[in-house]
């Protein structure tokens, strides 16, 4: 039988990269989107215990943007929440997962679709799992089943820009054989029978995504006491300054100058020409009133040069 060189259909990005290779075009990476999630999964496995910031930040520029963002939508027992955080914000996320007890953390993608733009590439999951590893307080399995929007760049690097995950549910798996070792004790079976994590995130996770919301509007405040070295009252000063100066003298719509400008041009040619024809009136006027008034006075000074005033006669 003949082999067939695709065992497994082709994808979008597949399909694309062929067409591409066959018009002569040239592909700006030679895998798919998800291998970039496999990688990510991979760099995160061979995290240490000793993995400091910098690690967190070499990890960060691998695979995000500089100006990326991370969203997270769940919904809690008071309520759904969303958390947004930036791109200097998500080192620490992934840190404060193995913060909170996991051991290890990587992300399956199933039936994923994929749509092409011209900067960015999009990649978007419904079923969607983040698996994590839990070493304490007791050993669990949770599995976060959730949808998954991402997008990449087009380019060499194909770094995240966004990254949004909605989770739906989640479940914790105890192995059998701790419930079996632990099967007359009832306080441990209480214990075991208790959630360790909220919709698949754990207390320091949660915490740090409070925190972000505070953190979040800072960064202005931290660039410029970064970049000018100045003291956090001064920073806060120059911040609420500028936004001062924002509010009190708003840019104008452009789109109502032109409407002034062509009312008054409009008002102006009226008024020229109402005054254009008053001024000719005017002067038709007086160029006809001028020669009435002209014989009216040659013969007030023929009248008063004929009649005698007092005997004496006039020179004309």
């Amino acid at each position: 039988m003949p082999t067939s060189l695709t065992p497994f259909p082709l994808s979008t990005w597949a399909l694309y990269q062929l067409t591409s290779s066959q018009e002569g075009r040239h592909t700006p990476y030679m895998v798919q989107p998800e291998y970039r999630i496999y990688e990510m999964n991979k760099r995160l496995q061979s995290r240490t215990e000793d993995s400091d910031n910098l690690w967190w930040d070499a990890f960060a520029t691998e695979f995000f943007e500089d100006d990326a963002t991370l969203t997270l939508s769940f919904c809690l027992e008071d309520g759904p929440k969303r958390y947004t955080i930036g791109r200097t914000l998500i080192p620490r996320y992934f840190s404060t997962v193995f913060e909170g007890g996991v051991t290890d953390l990587y992300y399956i993608l199933k039936h994923s679709k994929e749509s092409y733009h011209n900067s960015s590439i999009t990649v978007d999951c419904d079923q969607c799992a983040m698996v994590t590893q839990h070493g304490k307080p007791m050993f669990t399995k949770v599995c976060t089943e959730g949808r998954l929007i991402l997008e990449f760049t087009f380019d060499d690097l194909m770094r995240i820009k966004t990254w949004h995950f909605t989770i739906r549910q989640y479940r914790e798996l105890v192995p059998r054989s701790i419930l079996a070792m632990h099967a007359q004790d009832p306080q441990v079976l209480d214990q075991l029978s208790k959630n360790i994590t909220r919709m698949g995130l754990t207390n320091f996770t949660l915490n740090y995504l409070r925190l972000c919301v505070i953190l979040e509007p800072m960064q202005e405040l931290m660039s410029r006491h970064k970049t000018y070295n100045l003291s956090p009252r001064d920073c806060l000063k120059t911040c609420l300054f500028q936004k001062w100066q924002r509010m009190v003298a708003p840019p104008a719509e452009p789109t109502r100058q032109p409407t002034t400008k062509r009312r008054k041009r409009k008002n102006s040619t009226s008024s020229t020409s109402n005054s254009s024809a008053g001024n000719n009136a005017n002067s038709t006027g007086s160029k006809k009133k001028t020669p009435a008034a002209n014989l009216s006075l040659s013969s007030q000074i023929a009248s008063i040069a004929r009649s005698p005033v007092s005997g004496c006669a006039l020179r004309t």
